[in-house]
């Protein structure tokens, strides 16, 4: 069995003050594979005391500096691919063929450095200076969905600003967050830049909210525990940036191409198991083509090939958690007892699979928006279709959610999917399945989040906004005024 019996303070190995430890489980086979240090408040205060002192120096280092830790940063990680990849299909079963999970990071760290190196840190409004500079101390909390692509996101983009990070992973992925924080060690980032602590929401998440000696909170998670966060950190009214949950739309246009629309939301939906905050978990339809476009999800659903993430052949692995597979059931027996036609799929164990949490592609027709399965987030590879009467309608349906975080829309008349694409309140849109773009911002409306990640919108939540007066030599000296 693996062992991390260690927490990552100050640039050194340490055992948590009340040294404590938890195992985690392989979800494909359902027994402990590792065990991992598991910190509290204290732990917690000790990484960001060591972050508060190390900030002095590092908010000073240059532009060049913090570009060249970077490229260290890279390659360090570069070295150790693999061993992330076999890591994270036991910690949370994703398949090593899913390669964008673990060379992912490595991309966006470039997509960091490139957008620190362009940055104007200074700029002019009338007669002020207007400076950018980092925020300080930052608390990371980051999911098990996106093992390592989310935290070094949040990790990279700090360090580039200048500011200095305690880091806390979930604990389902913590194993990896270990591995994270042995790659920034091997890249020397100087002691006390990037700390991290393995420990529970309730224990360390909240000490780093709490904390007045942390300047910022970077949340990605379930929307009820960015509640949790945003109230710990009102106390020292400190930024936030969350990213929380979703039920996005796909709005399918009469005149798109069926078969495109659905292979695409099935392949979309269902990636990493269904496990995705921007998944297009609900897909809107014409009452007209519900009948036509079934048969292309349920021929799509069925191509996936379940079983265990280290074999390259497997494109589903299991859900995280045996917690996660019975939410995920419940949630499709609701759709079930609520009236919604199951297509494909089912509350049962996979056939030839008698053990793991695995969960049946699961598609659902005959759903109307009041339903659970279109109003909750199942995280979870399940797709409600809903049929819609006219543009406004879908419109209507696609908006009638407390979330916000994606949406898509499917159609040949680029005009009217503007008009539906300008309509849907949601913080990322993709036209006919158009790929994202890491130098573009990523964020939600509503209850989906606060602030955005990624690009120069990503960069700038973690920099503090300074008005210096009195530096130019054509502005006429005035009478000073206070607000």
């Amino acid at each position: 069995m693996k062992q991390y019996p260690h927490l990552y303070i100050d640039g050194d190995w340490v055992e948590p003050l009340q040294p404590r430890h938890t195992e985690l489980v392989d979800p494909t086979r359902e027994e402990p594979f590792a065990t991992v240090a598991v910190g509290g408040a204290a732990d917690a205060d000790l990484a960001v005391a060591a972050a508060r002192r190390a900030f002095d120096t590092f908010s000073t280092y240059s532009v060049d500096d913090r570009i060249a830790l970077i490229d260290r940063i890279v390659r360090a990680y570069e070295t150790h691919l693999e061993e992330f990849s076999e890591l994270i299909a036991h910690e949370v079963g994703i398949p090593v063929s899913n390669r964008a999970q673990v060379t992912g990071p490595a991309q966006h760290m470039r997509v960091a450095q490139q957008v620190l190196r362009d940055y104007p840190f200074e700029s002019r409004i009338g007669s002020a200076i207007v400076r950018r500079e980092p925020i300080g101390v930052c608390g990371l909390i980051s999911p098990w969905n996106w093992p390592i692509q989310t935290g070094v996101i949040k990790a990279i983009y700090a360090l580039a600003a200048g500011c200095t990070v305690v880091a806390k992973p979930s604990v389902n992925s913590a194993a990896s967050g270990a591995l994270l924080a042995q790659v920034m060690h091997e890249a020397q980032v100087p002691a006390g830049v990037f700390n991290l602590v393995n420990g529970s929401g309730r224990d360390v998440g909240d000490a780093l909210s709490r904390s007045a000696d942390v300047d910022m909170m970077s949340f990605t998670g379930s929307t009820t525990a960015g509640r949790q966060v945003s109230a710990a950190a009102a106390e020292t009214v400190k930024r936030l940036c969350l990213e929380l949950g979703g039920k996005s739309a796909n709005v399918v246009l009469p005149d798109a191409d069926l078969e495109r629309a659905a292979r695409w939301n099935i392949q979309r939906a269902f990636f990493n198991a269904g496990q995705s905050c921007h998944a297009p978990t609900r897909m809107l339809v014409h009452h007209s083509q519900v009948d036509a476009v079934t048969k292309y999800l349920v021929d799509e659903a069925n191509r996936f090939r379940l079983g265990d993430p280290l074999d390259a052949t497997t494109t589903m692995g299991p859900v995280v958690s045996e917690a996660q597979a019975k939410s995920i059931r419940n949630l499709i027996q609701s759709g079930i007892d609520e009236g919604a036609r199951l297509v494909t799929g089912g509350t049962e164990q996979p056939d030839g699979l008698d053990r793991g949490y695995f969960i049946k592609p699961t598609v659902f027709t005959d759903v109307t928006p009041d339903m659970t399965i279109a109003s909750e987030e199942v995280f979870g590879p399940v797709l409600a279709v809903i049929g819609y009467s006219d543009t406004d309608d879908a419109i209507r349906i696609a908006n009638d959610s407390l979330y916000g975080l994606g949406g898509y829309v499917f159609g040949t008349d680029h005009d009217q999917a503007r008009t539906v694409v300008n309509a849907l309140r949601a913080g990322r849109i993709s036209f006919n399945g158009a790929a994202t773009d890491s130098y573009s911002p990523m964020g939600g409306y509503k209850q989906s989040g606060v602030g955005r990640s990624m690009g120069r919108f990503g960069f700038e939540e973690y920099l503090e906004v300074k008005s210096v007066y009195g530096f130019d030599e054509q502005a006429q000296a005035l009478p000073a005024t206070f607000s």
